[in-house]
């Protein structure tokens, strides 16, 4: 039987989400995995914006429950890191210990997107460690975002792909999730 893959990504705030949440639904398909998207599920009626929210959340954690595994995009959204919300629902599964997987449209990873924040602006401290102009640490593992993430992805036997998506199309190009699928359905068929 094929294993369920809930897709994780800020791709639901974009215009054209149900376009590109039903290629990458048709993609899944094709991979030989069972889609669970956060796209496809139905508004309840509520008496306020505040009881939809709570709603939402709570259909999409079912849907999280139901799935066997998850493909996180954490590619840069709105900023430097990735969706907030993606990176509660990648948290979510982790600590359901259910396998990982993700990727990135974006090839600078979390240290160099955080300098490139700071016009290129950093230091080292008496220890070395790299700081912001605002002296905070600038995160520079080599991860794709910060270390819980692509360090929940890993330590759970996933792989984080690293897409170089075209300037413009970074929350809609399919390459790495192609790629990432690939690997997911590898895993996920033994």
């Amino acid at each position: 039987m094929p294993k369920s893959v809930y897709l994780a990504g800020p791709e639901v705030f974009l215009p054209n989400a149900r376009e590109i949440l039903d290629l990458k639904i048709a993609l899944t398909r094709e991979a030989g995995l069972v889609p669970v998207s956060p796209g496809d599920l139905e508004f309840p009626r509520t008496n306020s914006r505040w009881e939809l929210g709570l709603a939402i959340s709570a259909i999409d954690e079912q849907l999280m429950h139901s799935a066997d595994a998850i493909i996180a995009n954490l590619t840069p959204f709105r900023g430097i890191a990735a969706d907030t919300g993606t990176c509660f629902e990648l948290g979510f599964m982790c600590a359901q210990n259910k396998p990982a997987f993700a990727y990135t449209n974006v090839r600078a990873d979390h240290g160099e997107r955080t300098r490139a924040h700071f016009g290129g602006e950093s230091y080292a401290d008496a220890e070395g460690k790299p700081r912001g102009p605002d002296h905070i640490l600038i995160e520079d593992l080599g991860f794709v975002d910060n270390l819980m993430m692509h360090g929940g992805v890993v330590n759970r036997g996933g792989e984080v792909v690293v897409g170089d998506a075209p300037a413009g199309q970074e929350l809609t190009d399919m390459t790495a999730f192609k790629r990432v699928l690939a690997v997911a359905a590898r895993a996920l068929a033994g």
